[in-house]
């Protein structure tokens, strides 16, 4: 196993990138260069490409390859997800969850993980162990912008990166949460998009996106 390449970055540097980080399920690993090089373009550098398809560990290898991008793997469950990941160019690593072997294992290889927590005792778990960057994920099936704003008033010392069912109707209200600093979803990228090769219209979704206040 390698080690990312970018030591000095941390997940809250990546979620101070840009208001969004691209939630990418990539079903063609053809298509991962010009797909990362619209989003890139259109101002979001960060992108997360799940591991949830045959082709993604050869999506995050190609989409390392564009300049001015920020690759990392999203779905992580396991160590071996995780050095797999690393193998590929990740640089970053999402999770829905948290667990020890999990945590452990990208502590150990120095990977910057944003560990998903849904509630104040997960998220008070995590800050016990020194993290203070997390996903709020499934952030509108857990009660949407006002339970993170709930669970953030007795915790002000985290930061959340708001997942799940985050669209751009709904962006705004948790952009201008004090304890956010930026929001994951797959709408900059959809999938009758991808599958036209319409990069321009993903380039400008992703301008759009990156312009949103916070």
């Amino acid at each position: 196993m390698i080690t990312p390449k970018d030591a000095s970055l941390s997940n809250e540097k990546l979620c101070r990138m840009a208001p969004v980080i691209p939630v990418l399920v990539v079903e063609d690993a053809a298509k991962a260069a010009p797909l990362a090089q619209a989003l890139v373009k259109g101002g979001l550098p960060a992108l997360e490409v799940t591991l949830r398809t045959p082709c993604a560990l050869e999506a995050i290898a190609e989409m390392a390859k564009v300049e001015g991008g920020i690759v990392g793997a999203g779905t992580l469950l396991t160590p071996a997800d995780v050095h797999a990941a690393i193998d590929a160019g990740a640089t970053f690593g999402v999770s829905p969850g948290a667990t020890d072997r999990l945590l452990d294992a990208c502590e150990e290889a120095g990977l910057p993980l944003l560990p998903g927590a849904a509630t104040s005792s997960e998220a008070m778990r995590l800050y016990e162990r020194g993290y203070t960057m997390l996903k709020f994920f499934p952030a509108e099936a857990n009660g949407g912008a006002p339970a993170l704003k709930a669970i953030g008033a007795p915790l002000p010392q985290l930061k959340f990166c708001p997942t799940g069912g985050v669209s751009m109707k709904n962006v705004g209200d948790y952009l201008k949460l004090s304890n956010v600093l930026c929001c994951g979803g797959s709408w900059v990228a959809p999938k009758d998009m991808v599958n036209v090769d319409d990069w321009a219209g993903i380039e400008a979704l992703a301008a759009e996106a990156a312009a949103l206040p916070r």
